[in-house]
């Protein structure tokens, strides 16, 4: 009877334990490893959905002029009709998941499996149409949603642990996408939190290092864009062209960021009204300018961007006119302004690529990938307006550790060049969605 006493006590102390392992530690890991995996799966799809568009219009260019508008406004009639919420890159949701005075009513509106089905989805349809549009920002908003889901298996979840799931996911979220640890972390603080609280930071960098874990194991070590070829040392001239990278990207970037924000004072009334009303006709004109622009770029413009952003970091044989910047950041604007799930980070990088290449042909003396590495980190760091994480993702996506300082420099101005006109795009965008009516 004491021995079969003894023994109960021991069972219940061992569940308690082990309750209060899965609630500490298991829970977490758990959400961090499904985060991961669909960033790698997402990943995958969304390379094969823009390979299956190449192979479509292979030889017969003039396919896109009918497959682009069909599904674009096939996206845009489903986002608006069932995926509502999913819209854009899904950074400025999870910024007004954590900051908007009514994120209690917005968060279920925002996150969870409705919302991942639609980004996935509604992103590779994109992606199958040609669409100028990135994974990477909408694999933050799946990671954000998937730890969000997690919640149903925690007892008596409250607003502080769906605080700490929102922000743990889109960190993972931003790891898996790019295989880049580091960034995930710096992202978090920099872009999500803008600061750095000691009650989240083990949740969060146990996710961000499950999710990498993951990602690891399924696609393997990889660089995003693979080992560039560039000097460890540059003479103290080289200062001049990144200065001038530096102040060329911040313009741009914040004329791209104008663009987004301000849409009701260039886009004409009529069209407007096209919009608001009439979503398939919407989405069908801009799927037709859009496919336009690719075929008289020569099919530079469709897509995420990263072949070509690849090509000119690598250095390699195939390569984009001087014009290429230019063209990708209209095709880009079009397809931010079909209002579907869509990233801007791909396409962001694969403009800045273009800068570089429009600088190496200024300064041919120079080193090319060397250009392109500065002008990818600049151009991003403008649109985001978060110089850290911009520096660090693309320092882990070529391992760049020769280029640190130049990186870091060209980042730091850019993105002053870029706020003193436009702020922060993520953030912008969620007050002007999410705050404007508090």
């Amino acid at each position: 009877m004491l021995l079969h006493h003894r023994l109960a006590v021991v069972l219940r102390l061992t569940r308690r334990k082990l309750r209060q392992l899965w609630l500490n530690y298991g829970f977490f890991w758990l959400g961090a490893i499904l985060v991961g995996l669909l960033a790698v799966l997402f990943a995958q799809w969304s390379n094969d959905a823009q390979a299956q568009f190449s192979r479509w219009i292979a030889g017969r260019a003039w396919l896109a002029l009918l497959i682009t508008p069909a599904l674009t406004a096939a996206c845009v009639w489903l986002t608006r009709k069932y995926f509502g919420g999913s819209e854009g890159s899904g950074i400025p949701q999870v910024i007004a998941a954590l900051h908007a005075p009514d994120r209690r009513q917005l968060i279920p509106q925002l996150f969870g499996l409705r919302i991942i089905i639609g980004k996935i989805g509604i992103g590779l349809l994109g992606l199958l149409g040609g669409l100028t549009i990135g994974r990477e920002g909408p694999t933050v908003h799946v990671g954000a949603s998937a730890m969000y889901e997690m919640r149903r298996f925690y007892p008596r979840p409250s607003a502080r642990l769906e605080r700490n799931l929102l922000l743990a996911g889109a960190a993972a979220g931003l790891s898996g996408a790019f295989n880049t640890p580091l960034a995930g972390i710096v992202f978090a603080i920099e872009e999500i939190t803008r600061s750095f609280e000691t009650r989240t930071n083990g949740t969060l960098i146990t996710a961000i290092v499950f999710s990498g874990l993951v990602s690891l194991a399924l696609a393997g070590n990889y660089l995003y864009f693979g080992q560039i070829s560039a000097p460890d040392m540059f003479p103290m001239s080289f200062a001049v062209p990144v200065v001038i990278a530096a102040v060329l990207c911040g313009v741009a970037g914040g004329v791209f960021n104008l663009l987004l924000l301000k849409q009701t004072r260039w886009i004409p009334q009529k069209l407007r009204a096209i919009q608001a009303t009439q979503p398939l006709w919407w989405g069908a004109g801009l799927g037709l300018a859009i496919a336009l622009l690719g075929l008289a770029s020569g099919g530079e413009t469709w897509g995420s961007g990263y072949d070509q952003a690849r090509a000119l970091l690598l250095n390699q044989q195939h390569t984009v006119g001087l014009l290429y910047p230019f063209t990708k950041m209209l095709a880009m604007v079009l397809s931010y302004i079909t209002g579907i799930p869509g990233g801007l980070f791909s396409p962001s990088l694969s403009i800045g690529a273009g800068f570089g290449h429009v600088m190496s042909a200024i300064f041919s003396g120079t080193s090319p990938s060397a250009l392109v590495a500065i002008c990818m980190v600049g151009y991003l760091a403008a649109v985001t307006q978060s110089p850290l994480t911009s520096f660090i993702i693309v320092m882990e996506m070529i391992n760049g550790g020769g280029l640190v300082i130049p990186l870091m420099a060209t980042a730091l101005i850019s993105s002053r060049v870029a706020n003193l006109f436009t702020p922060p795009l993520y953030e912008a965008l969620a007050h002007q969605k999410y705050f404007a009516h508090t």
